[in-house]
């Protein structure tokens, strides 16, 4: 199925095919993204785009306060504020290991977040090793038949992935840069 952002019913067609364990395309605040509701599309995503287990999805969240039922981690206030936006944190795990999220600045995003009030997997549009696709022909054309739903905002003039920001260690790392430039006297 496809539907355009603007449709009146989008969101609702959208939260309940997520709810229902489906898997989305969708504009996400940086670029086009495949979508799914946490644990349960894991798998599914996976296949779809071709990659091999063990390689975890980022995770997005609906606000900051989300992050505790992962983590003991205490956000700085600096780093706190730079969320909502296109900054993905490592952090650790209250079990061991660690984890993306990302809270995206994005209202759709966030009215979707808040409707099915679980964390929801993001990932480029692309097969493993392959570029990510932002032009919606080639997205449909790509994936129409192996995804539920794919909402189509146009062709996404945004090509720059959210940065990374491994939390884990002091001093911290920035492992992808991205669409936000992160000072250098955060990473201390």
């Amino acid at each position: 199925m496809i539907i355009k952002s603007s449709d009146p019913g989008c969101l609702n067609i959208l939260t309940r095919i997520l709810g229902e364990g489906g898997v989305a395309i969708l504009k996400c605040d940086t670029i086009y993204g495949f979508v799914g509701i946490v644990p349960e599309t894991e798998a599914r995503i996976s296949s779809i785009k071709g990659r091999k287990k063990g390689k975890p999805y980022v995770q997005l969240l609906g606000e900051p306060g989300w992050i505790r039922h992962y983590s003991d981690i205490v956000l700085s206030p600096r780093i706190a504020a730079l969320w909502p936006g296109p900054l993905t944190l490592i952090i650790p795990l209250k079990e061991g290991g660690t984890l993306g999220v990302r809270v995206p600045d994005d209202t759709f995003l966030i009215n979707i977040l808040t409707t099915i009030q679980k964390p929801i997997y993001s990932t480029s549009v692309n097969r493993e090793g392959q570029e990510p696709l932002n032009n919606i022909n080639d997205i449909v054309s790509e994936f129409e038949d192996e995804v539920d739903i794919i909402v189509d905002s146009g062709n996404s003039i945004e090509t720059i992935a959210s940065t990374i920001l491994d939390l884990t260690s002091k001093p911290y790392q920035v492992i992808r840069s991205g669409k936000l430039i992160i000072p250098r006297e955060l990473l201390l």
